[in-house]
Formats: structure tokens, C-alpha cells, sequence
């Protein structure tokens, strides 16, 4: 299968280079390069690529990106490549939905793998990415076993503080006074979580909130009343 492929960044120098690196692939075609998040969007209506490879940290893009992107072409995936993420960086960028991660200062078939290899429905972590995923208490092994969803789940962002505040142990009470919400509110909140994560229940919550780095597992206070 040739991999149609989208670059997105904002450094001309990784342009060049990556441009360098996957012209030479012969299942890749090349059918754009995008410059901030609007032009993504557009070029992924355009183009439907299956990959898009991009640095959702650059400037003119950020995590939403890949929402927005994955909401316009459903079959399209995406891989970050970033400098050394921070854990927050990584996990935001899972929780928006990407398929594979790696570094800039990956070896070159690195790259190239993890673009063949996520168009080919695996995902692909560089193994410094991995490393940080362990440090944030992330099961790899059954992360990286997990299947991919092409619908990803799209909170809002009241909705991620809800459900980070529900897998702390946080009751109703509690998480209103800290959002400044009634806590008919916050059980609204709670009921729409529910409902996107096709879920019934608060402890299947909490292990969505641990397996999608919400919160690291050994800071639950599950003696609160929820």
C-alpha cells in the first residue's frame, strides 16, 4: 500500500529533513506539508492522508490539532515527532488521540518505521518515549498491545478536569468547589463522561483516567467517598 503522507511543522529545517528522509521511501507519497493548524485541516480534507507526521508542539499547532484532525478524516493517523517530550507533552498528545510517537533525534529508519508501520495499523513508540511513559506509572506492554480506535474519545476540557478530579477521590462537593460549579453540574459532567466512554460506572472511569495518563496511578485516593 503506498503511504499517503502530510508533514506538519513549523521549522523550515524540519521540513527540509523530514522532506529528505521520506522522499527516498518508495511506499511513501508526499502529498503536502503544513505549516500551522489551519492548513493541516484543510490538506487533511483535501488530501485524506493515512498518516500525518507532525510536531504537535511546534508553534501554530498544539494536541487540539490532532483532535480537529482525526474528527475530519476518521481513517487518517497520526505520529508525533517532537524534541524530548516532557510527560505532559506525550500524554497530551495520547489523549488527543495519536497513534505513534518519536523523537527528532531518532535514527532515520526509526522515522521511516514509524510511519510505514502505523499505516499498517501498529503503533509505534521510540524507545526513549517509552521511558517516559514509564516514569508516568503507564503499563507499556498493554498499552502498546492495546487496538488502535479510529473514533478516539474527545472530552472537553471541563470534562478532563472532571475526570481527573473523579479518579483523585474527589466527591461531587469537592470537585465544585475547586471548578466553581453547582454539583448538579459536575454529575452532569460525570453522566456525559459516561456516556462518550460507553462506560457505567465510576470505576471504569477511574481505569480510563489511569490507562490515558490522567493522573498517575500511585496518587489515587480511593478511601474518598466519589
Amino acid at each position: 500500500m503506498i503511504v499517503r503522507t502530510l508533514i506538519a511543522d513549523r521549522s523550515e529545517l524540519s521540513l527540509i529533513g523530514l522532506r529528505s528522509i521520506l522522499s527516498d521511501v518508495p511506499r511513501v507519497e508526499l502529498v503536502g506539508v503544513a505549516r500551522d493548524a489551519v492548513a493541516l485541516q484543510a490538506m487533511i480534507v483535501r488530501h485524506k492522508p493515512h498518516v500525518v507526521l507532525m510536531d504537535h508542539t511546534a508553534e501554530g499547532f498544539g494536541a487540539q490539532a490532532i483532535k480537529d484532525g482525526l474528527k475530519r478524516s476518521r481513517n487518517t493517523r497520526f505520529v508525533s515527532i517532537t524534541p524530548a517530550p516532557s510527560t505532559a507533552t506525550l500524554l497530551a498528545a495520547v489523549r488527543a488521540g495519536v497513534t505513534s510517537y518519536v523523537r527528532k533525534d531518532c535514527d532515520v529508519q526509526e522515522i521511516i518505521d514509524s510511519v510505514t508501520s502505523t499505516a499498517d495499523g501498529t503503533k509505534f513508540y521510540c524507545g526513549k518515549v517509552l521511558e517516559v511513559l514509564r516514569r508516568a506509572s503507564v503499563d507499556v506492554d498493554r498499552f502498546m498491545e492495546e487496538p488502535m480506535s479510529c473514533t478516539p474519545v474527545a472530552l472537553s476540557d471541563r470534562e478532563c478536569q472532571v475526570i481527573t478530579m473523579i479518579a483523585e477521590g474527589k466527591s461531587y462537593t469537592r470537585i465544585a468547589d475547586a471548578l466553581n460549579l453547582s454539583s448538579h453540574t459536575v454529575i452532569a459532567h460525570r453522566r456525559n463522561i459516561m456516556q462518550k466512554l460507553g462506560v457505567n460506572n465510576t470505576a471504569a472511569v477511574v481505569l480510563y483516567a489511569v490507562k490515558n495518563g490522567f493522573v498517575s496511578p500511585n496518587k489515587f485516593l480511593f478511601d474518598q467517598a466519589v
